[in-house]
């Protein structure tokens, strides 16, 4: 009955030049009252160890954000390699060995899939098998996401590298080096990010540089964090319009013109992860251990959100609702207009990686401290009287 209710509703709305009042109305009090009778739930649907072996030592760092590749979920440690899972039911499809492990996240196109390592090499990886079709040595970890545009692949190695390689071969096209005389630095790296030829990125020495894809000669350079002990940018640059998000360690988040390198505006706080976009707001974790919402075009404050333990993953977006994970915590939904918690989870020893979203399935992928990689369900649920 309810089916042809709304169907009738409908068909005179779109039938009528003018929408009466009194329908819209209506039709907010039946929003609110259903909204009244949903609950959200949150419950895990399958958990898989992704280390072949109990990790004995001491706690290696985990947050490669879970990859989907068709029926595939990827995911790599920092131990011993990266796997593939059934996203229905995490049954295991492929492993790759790979010493030390892999800890930044990847970067897919069809079935390539290319990302950095800890032995010192970059990969490209056929995602549906496992199998290896080239690597690069770096003589560096590697701690940074690649991005890929006109088969051209540029990564950041853990040595202030920033290497532009063609895809198909793993042959090398350009190098920048930057070196960085700090003592102290936070392990991580900025993700490029790439619009009308030029290539932004942020450096350990606290610099945000523009480069030209093709030729990786510097468009220009600008000093964002100057800060004596961090000074490090290891959030990857988010671009919307002409304007670069990005945020310095223990130090602000500062909006950037991307045609000039100009600073815009800031916020005194400073971030690890990056931002996200969303409408005409920015979500931003902070070093501080908060989630703030923010108006995009100024940077002033909508709500924020307190971490009880540590500090936030990167936000990502899931029907509306927000979430993270909390470095020495939870899994967190949030409703994104207001900050309130929906639901949670607690995986143990925290989390460090963006979580994965499949808005198909109404499932959150990630990966926790201790190495184990989560499906998990959430959704709104309907409440019986």
């Amino acid at each position: 009955m309810k089916f042809l209710i709304f169907g009738a509703l409908a068909l005179f709305m779109m039938g009528c030049t003018t929408i009466d009042q009194s329908v819209d109305k209506t039709m907010e009090q039946w929003r609110a009252l259903n909204n009244s009778k949903r609950t959200f739930e949150v419950k895990t649907a399958w958990v898989r160890q992704t280390t072949q072996k109990d990790n004995l030592g001491f706690r290696k760092i985990n947050r490669m954000t879970p990859i989907l590749a068709g029926t595939l979920v990827i995911q790599g440690n920092g131990m011993d390699g990266i796997s593939a899972y059934g996203r229905e039911d995490g049954q295991l499809k492929w492993h790759l060995p790979v010493k030390n492990g892999v800890e930044p996240s990847a970067t897919l196109i069809r079935d390539r899939l290319f990302v950095g390592a800890s032995d010192g090499n970059f990969y490209s990886i056929e995602a549906s098998t496992g199998r290896v079709q080239w690597t690069f040595p770096t003589k560096s970890e590697n701690l940074s996401e690649p991005l890929l545009d006109e088969g051209i692949v540029y990564f950041l190695a853990g040595n202030n590298v920033l290497y532009a390689l063609d895809a198909a071969t793993g042959r090398q096209v350009w190098l920048y080096s930057r070196q960085d005389t700090s003592v102290f630095s936070i392990r991580g790296g900025s993700k490029p990010a790439i619009k009308n030829g030029v290539i932004y990125i942020g450096f350990s020495d606290g610099s945000l540089v523009a480069f030209n894809a093709k030729s990786g000669a510097v468009t220009w350079e600008l000093q964002l964090n100057r800060n004596k002990r961090f000074r490090d940018i290891d959030a990857s640059p988010i671009l919307d319009g002409d304007q670069i998000y990005i945020a310095g360690y223990d130090d602000k988040l500062y909006a950037v013109s991307a045609a000039k390198g100009e600073v815009l505006w800031r916020v005194d706080q400073g971030g690890y992860s990056s931002v996200t976009v969303a409408g005409d707001r920015i979500y931003y974790p902070t070093t501080t251990g908060e989630v703030l919402a923010l108006n995009k075009s100024n940077g002033q404050k909508v709500w924020s959100f307190k971490v009880k333990d540590g500090i936030a993953t990167q936000v990502k977006v899931f029907k509306g609702i927000l979430t993270f994970g909390e470095s020495q915590g939870r899994l967190q939904f949030l409703d994104a207009n207001t900050g309130q918690v929906l639901g949670d989870m607690e995986p143990g020893r925290g989390i460090l990686s963006a979580p994965q979203v499949d808005e198909k399935m109404d499932r959150v992928y990630f990966i926790s401290g201790e190495a184990n990689l989560y499906a998990i369900d959430a959704q709104w649920v309907r409440t019986i009287n």
